[in-house]
């Protein structure tokens, strides 16, 4: 029987971070992942969404050339080939994950290729053979939740409905789409198809979408996400799904909308299988874990999508690391307050810290600053200027707790707000540092000075 300090299970972006770190920390380590490694970021989510929505904007911007000085004397010669966007977007899935197989040789991790079924703390069973491990670290991610809606579970096995990894594989371009959900993937989905030339209706139960974000920032996103080819349907709950017909409630009365392709998008679950022989604490969104990522089962870590903290690939990652690191004697952790977030619209979203919102609930006295980006030169030179910087500082000292950005490269830009939240620094610091010129991050920049003072350029 092989022998390993670490098995992980699930070669996810937690997973496989996990596997590297510990190999470096000199550890012998074994990675059991039934499919492809890369996990669901790197072969059905994060970069393969990213890739399409890079053609879209291509697209977009092809459809808009004369504000930009050229002439497309007809536009209706521009087509949408979608086996061509998806045929660049899978040489690109590709190539990163032979990247991420790479670097498992090159570290010397025994990677197995099938499904691991644990059969207590310390043993796992894969393609016949029993695995011994001194520890164990369970990444074997999520799944998309399809509620108990009637006719939905139907409509995907029919492949009427899709989820979020379906929609990847459509071979042409629906000139319809119903999206279940106003979350950050359904957002995403609209903003992809609609640029397309889909016409999408999102219908989403709340009274807004992207819940979570600041409602300054939501509401200046609305107006740029609401096209003629994006309907939102908002306090609408879905009851039935028949064939291509959505129904739902809204104000009392009964709807339907009806369209070639329906996607839902309404969460995941942790995927459990395989695990049953470990009595696991599970919490309302997964596996319970500390901030050490142990579960109550001694010697046993869960990262990532499982304990359902924050469904981010580079949280899984940190948290790869994190558990690692606790393994090899380090004492570290993971604050989840410092997590950034980014929504791929266009414009991008990007968020870490507190809303203003959350800032008001919790009775922190705060200082609030924003920034336009339509008194940014580069934005303005890009045409691409609606969005804005917004600064939450605690009132004591000016520390930055909260920085909210809506412009295109905004999940770029908001690391800045991450290191600057994690040195604790002030919104002094931030508006005394010099900021290259002419960048979108300049407006950062000028976002702090409103909190010390005034900005300079507006």
């Amino acid at each position: 029987m092989k022998s390993y300090d670490i098995i992980i299970l699930g070669g996810g972006p937690g997973g496989y971070v996990a596997a590297i770190k510990a190999a470096q920390e000199d550890m012998k380590v074994a990675l059991i992942e039934k499919d492809v490694v890369g996990g669901v970021c790197l072969n059905w989510g994060c970069i393969p969404t990213k890739a399409m929505l890079k053609t879209a904007k291509v697209y977009s911007q092809f459809m808009h050339a004369s504000d930009y000085g050229l002439k497309i004397s007809d536009t209706s010669v521009v087509e949408v080939d979608l086996k061509a966007i998806k045929k660049r977007k899978d040489k690109i899935v590709k190539r990163l994950t032979n990247g991420v197989k790479g670097l498992l040789k090159k570290n010397g991790v025994d990677v197995y290729n099938g499904f691991g079924e644990v059969k207590d703390p310390h043993t796992v069973t894969v393609n016949d053979e029993t695995l011994e491990t001194k520890k164990l670290i369970l990444a074997t991610g999520s799944h998309p939740f399809i509620p108990p809606i009637e006719g939905l579970k139907d409509a995907v096995e029919s492949a009427r409905a899709v989820t979020a990894k379906g929609v990847l594989e459509l071979e042409e371009l629906p000139k319809t789409m119903t999206v279940i959900g106003g979350g950050v993937i359904g957002v995403e989905f609209a903003t992809l198809y609609s640029n397309l030339g889909t016409k999408v209706t999102v219908v989403e139960m709340e009274d807004r979408i992207l819940t979570l974000i600041d409602d300054d920032i939501r509401d200046q996103y609305m107006k740029l996400f609401l096209n003629d080819n994006i309907d939102l349907k908002l306090n609408a709950k879905v009851t039935k799904v028949n064939d291509d017909q959505v129904t739902y409630e809204f104000d009392g009365q009964e709807h339907t909308v009806q369209s070639d392709k329906i996607l839902v998008s309404i969460g995941t679950r942790p995927n459990m299988k395989g695990l049953e022989a470990l009595d696991l604490e599970m919490t309302e969104n997964g596996v319970k874990t500390n901030d050490k990522l142990e579960t109550n089962i001694e010697d046993v870590y869960a990262i990532g999508d499982m304990n359902g903290k924050a469904m981010l690939a580079h949280v899984a990652s940190k948290e790869g690391i994190v558990a690692v690191e606790n393994i090899a004697g380090k004492k570290t952790h993971i604050d989840y307050f410092k997590v950034p977030s980014g929504i791929y619209g266009f414009p991008e979203i990007a968020y870490v810290g507190v809303t203003e919102q959350q800032a008001k609930a919790q009775g922190i006295d705060y200082i609030v600053s924003q920034f336009p980006l339509s008194a940014n030169g580069k934005a303005l030179a890009e045409g691409e200027s609606d969005g804005l910087i917004k600064l939450i500082a605690a009132k004591k000292y000016n520390e930055l707790i909260g920085m909210h950005i809506l412009s295109p490269n905004a999940t770029d830009m908001i690391s800045e707000g991450v290191i600057a939240m994690e040195l604790e620094s002030t919104a002094d610091e931030i508006a005394a540092s010099i900021h290259p010129h002419p960048t979108l991050s300049e407006s950062i920049m000028e976002a702090a000075h409103g909190v010390v003072d005034k900005p300079i350029h507006l």
